[in-house]
């Protein structure tokens, strides 16, 4: 009510954000740009916060979407002039680190997974399965390369050098962003960008975050006793809230525990 009554000074706020899950578009409860617009809008835009804190649970996805949101999160803190501290929670790792380093601080837990500061493309192979079995692969294209890493035929070398290099210069991308956020933060090892991942502590030795601390306590300690948080989060759609499409929340659930998995989580 204070915010409301002229001369009188308010508490402090602060916009809470959470990002939670794997990225990807068109997934169901995933993270995409086009899911946490809103948020993010309505965050940096209701009531003049003195910051916006993102709570970060991610272990990573699409390289695309983490890019769109991380860019989106920058072109609004530099458009309303608010500073923006990321708090990661069990992981912030490949994507997920991508989003925290859209954030001018990073806090963890000494127990959070973070960095995996890499590029992973995972298929299988069958062919020799439907050649026991008698299967006839028929595939018709045009253009030479149109059908490269089709699982159902025999790995060909040449579409394997075209994949890494492919990697190779998003692995570049990752790392020129993660260089321009952390700047002289980061230490000199040769170990930061080569997918491992490691403990809150040496993270911060390593400078891929700034200290360790849990998001109200160091918004307070920042803003004062008194700050007040608002939460924002993404909505669940109509159908979700009432449990329909069962068997698609499943299966996502299924690679959204997968993709933890490859943490220790």
């Amino acid at each position: 009510m204070k915010r409301f009554i002229p001369f009188m000074k308010s508490e402090p706020c602060v916009a809470v954000v959470r990002l939670q899950g794997v990225i990807a578009s068109g997934s169901r409860g995933a993270l995409s740009d086009r899911a946490v617009a809103a948020s993010l809008s309505k965050a940096f835009k209701r009531g003049k916060p003195k910051a916006v804190a993102l709570e970060i649970n991610s272990p990573g996805g699409s390289p695309v979407q983490s890019a769109l949101i991380a860019s989106r999160i920058r072109r609004m803190a530099d458009k309303h002039e608010v500073p923006v501290y990321a708090f990661v929670e069990d992981v912030a790792a490949s994507g997920g680190y991508w989003l925290a380093c859209a954030a001018d601080e990073i806090h963890a837990d000494r127990a959070s997974v973070v960095g995996s500061i890499g590029v992973i493309s995972a298929t299988f192979g069958v062919h020799d399965f439907i050649q026991r079995n008698g299967i006839e692969r028929r595939v018709y294209t045009a253009g030479e390369s149109k059908s490269q890493l089709d699982p159902f035929k025999p790995e060909d070398p040449s579409d394997v050098a075209r994949l890494n290099a492919l990697l190779e210069e998003m692995h570049g991308i990752f790392i020129d962003h993660v260089k321009s956020s952390r700047g002289a933060r980061l230490a000199d090892d040769p170990r930061l960008f080569t997918g491992e991942f490691w403990a809150g502590q040496t993270a911060k030795e390593l400078g891929l975050i700034d200290g360790i601390g849990h998001l109200e306590d160091v918004m307070r300690s920042k803003f004062g006793e008194k700050v007040t948080f608002r939460r924002y989060g993404q909505r669940k759609g109509l159908l979700s809230r009432f449990g329909a499409s069962l068997v698609s929340d499943a299966v996502a659930g299924i690679e959204e525990r997968a993709a933890y998995a490859r943490f220790g989580l």
